[in-house]
């Protein structure tokens, strides 16, 4: 009878051990789901830098070595510091400012102006205008530097065609025939640029040194595409259209696969860091792919932005995400020549998101 009852005893006291683990391992993982409710597992919004101001914008550039952003606005690019939310002096008296290409290894900016179909040379350290260059073409939008070539190449809107700028001289050294409007371009390296074609729906490659188109290839079913970014490693374009990003092997000129975005997009980033590729679009949506592979490509979460958040830039040190807004009115009458007029920036709401994980 003694044995029994120190058995009993003894299976008494490893039920309560059980039951006290299951209580102990229970309230971890109760206390973990409300830790990772607490803390947002995708990306989200850090903070807003309220820049104020008046005017319409368009592209962004960040240098990723002095920390700082230039966001163009109305007349001016306006630079903020990424890092304190710190405003400097903006850069003043441009004509339709539209694009910023910074050159470090010339320690050197150029802005795209629109309406005086011109380039405007800054220094990135003083930040100060050193130089305006006409271009052979009309409505510079989109800019860039390709340090392969030495050059810098602006996209013009309004003669379908692009303009070469010698870095070194600040001298117009020839025009490429885009065959359409082009939009956003990018470059290999190694001396090859690749730019949308809007009009066309395709994306035309040229060298930039010879300034000889190379190649054209249709993007469909994706139409009136707009940003453009590439993977190096893995040959790869990401074309942005209204509500389809669309992946083209630049190398055989083909369509690999499309991926489901956001409507009203307007710039598009990869981070070799992450293998997220971002879509920036016009609804008021970030959409965050996933690489899983060169050929395979999925939605990872689509994050609410705000309303006309279309223009974008990327942080490859933090992996932080910039979308440009502001808060707007009601759009004004219906006139003959603005039969459907856009909402109005409210006057000092000019901000910039930055969202992260």
């Amino acid at each position: 009878m003694e044995g029994i009852k120190e058995q009993n005893i003894s299976m008494s006291k490893t039920k309560r051990v059980f039951w006290a683990a299951i209580l102990v391992l229970g309230l971890a993982g109760f206390g973990l789901a409300a830790a990772r409710q607490a803390q947002p597992g995708g990306y989200h919004l850090l903070k807003k830098i309220v820049i104020g101001g008046e005017g319409s914008w368009d592209y962004m550039a960040l240098d990723v070595q002095t920390r700082l952003l230039y966001v163009s606005h109305g007349s001016a690019f306006e630079i903020v510091n990424v890092d304190t939310g710190v405003k400097l002096d903006p850069i003043t008296k441009l004509k339709g400012v539209h694009g910023c290409a910074l050159a470090p290894d010339r320690n050197r900016g150029y802005i795209s102006n629109g309406r005086g179909n011109s380039v405007t040379v800054f220094d990135l350290k003083t930040r100060q205008v050193l130089e305006e260059v006409a271009v052979t073409g009309k409505n510079p939008d989109s800019i860039m530097y390709d340090a392969f070539s030495g050059r810098v190449f602006t996209f013009n809107g309004g003669t379908a065609n692009a303009t070469a700028i010698d870095a070194a001289t600040n001298k117009v050294v020839g025009t490429v025939d885009i065959g359409g409007k082009p939009e956003f371009a990018v470059t290999d390296g190694k001396g090859i640029v690749f730019v949308n074609n809007e009009d066309k729906s395709e994306v035309v490659s040229f060298d930039a040194k010879t300034l000889e188109v190379k190649k054209r290839w249709s993007i469909a079913p994706g139409e009136g595409p707009s940003g453009l970014a590439i993977d190096l490693k893995n040959k790869r374009l990401f074309s942005v259209c209204d509500k389809i990003m669309v992946v083209s092997d630049f190398e055989n000129g083909k369509v690999v696969t499309t991926i489901p975005i956001g409507g009203g997009p307007d710039a598009v980033r990869y981070d070799p860091g992450t293998g997220l590729i971002f879509s920036s679009n016009g609804e008021g949506t970030l959409t965050v792919v996933r690489q899983e592979s060169a050929d395979k490509y999925s939605v990872l979460e689509t994050v609410k932005t705000a309303p006309r958040g279309r223009t974008m830039e990327l942080d490859p040190k933090t992996h932080n995400v910039f979308v440009v807004t502001a808060e707007f009115g009601p759009a004004p009458a219906p006139t003959k020549e603005q039969p459907k007029p856009r909402p109005t920036p409210v006057p000092g709401s000019f901000q910039v998101l930055v969202f992260g994980r």
